[in-house]
């Protein structure tokens, strides 16, 4: 696939209309990172807001205070600047699809073509990191627009590969950030067993209480939702090889409740450390669930 077609001329509109600035990340898509998504140096006054235990005292407003004897301190545009981080799962696994346009990873890399649109549009800087069983590759955050050229021609480049250590992979990412960073991991979460999701689970709680934004994007084809298969059907694991047969419509029942037991597994544990989760399948427009997921997130500030 190329790079046009991740990132084709509709998709770029009708992301624009979100109006990023005021809808998108302004009001919420950021919030608790910061007062507001665009922290920079500049001193374009925006607004006030109450003194905070940890506001640096040198931006009280001493006027207002010596009318309403309360602090206030200036809140200034560029003070909202974040670094972000696409973190892409290139394991052999989300190479598949069974009758759908993208494979998962496909549809992984529009959504992250699309989201680095978006922050190179407002100057946030963004970087790219592609992992599988350890960080693969890396592209160090930028905000030029020069920049999403060089995201996208990676991004086109990546080639799915290899077993997955999702854990271990977060831990690579959570040691090497330094500064407060909104992350976003797109991924199908299909690990070895119980001990492996713990494991999973621990590396995000990690990473979210280093202090990062977390949203992570759960992609799995539709297929691996619905389980639509029939017959006796040979199944086969892409990273170890391993095979199994099954009788598909006897199966599908109890396949269906289990994925959907992990989903809310993993959706359960997300909630309770305020980190982001977007289940996805590679039947829904990529473009469409992206633009949901942000007018949700964008409602509930």
């Amino acid at each position: 696939m190329s790079v046009e077609k991740y990132l084709k001329p509709e998709v770029i509109n009708q992301i624009k209309r979100l109006d990023l600035r005021a809808q998108f990340v302004v009001k919420g898509f950021l919030q608790g990172l910061h007062a507001s998504p665009f922290h920079g140096f500049s001193v374009e006054f925006s607004e006030h807001r109450r003194y905070a235990h940890g506001d640096d005292p040198k931006d009280i407003d001493w006027l207002v205070y010596a009318k309403t004897d309360k602090y206030y301190v200036k809140k200034f545009e560029a003070e909202t600047n974040i670094t972000g981080y696409l973190a892409m799962d290139i394991s052999a696994g989300m190479d598949y699809t069974y009758n759908q346009d993208l494979t998962k990873f496909d549809y992984a890399i529009c959504l992250a073509a699309a989201l680095a649109y978006l922050m190179i549009s407002q100057q946030d800087p963004v970087g790219l990191l592609a992992f599988n069983d350890k960080i693969r590759k890396s592209l160090p955050p930028k905000s030029k627009r020069t920049h999403l050229g060089n995201m996208l021609s990676m991004l086109a480049r990546l080639k799915p590969h290899g077993t997955t250590d999702i854990a271990g992979s977060l831990q690579q990412i959570a040691a090497m950030l330094k500064h407060r960073s909104l992350v976003m991991i797109f991924s199908d979460l299909l690990v070895e067993d119980e001990s492996a999701v713990e494991d999973m689970l621990n590396s995000l709680y990690r990473l979210r209480h280093g202090g990062h934004d977390v949203i992570l994007f759960h992609i799995l084809d539709q297929a691996e939702v619905d389980f639509p298969f029939t017959g006796l059907c040979e199944m086969e694991d892409p990273e170890t090889g391993r095979k199994i047969k099954v009788d598909g419509q006897g199966f599908r029942s109890e396949y269906k409740k289990q994925i959907e037991a992990y989903r809310e597994t993993i959706r359960t544990a997300c909630q309770q450390t305020n980190i982001d989760y977007v289940a996805l399948d590679t039947s829904m427009q990529f473009d469409k669930a992206l633009m949901e997921y942000l007018i949700s997130r964008r409602s509930r500030f």
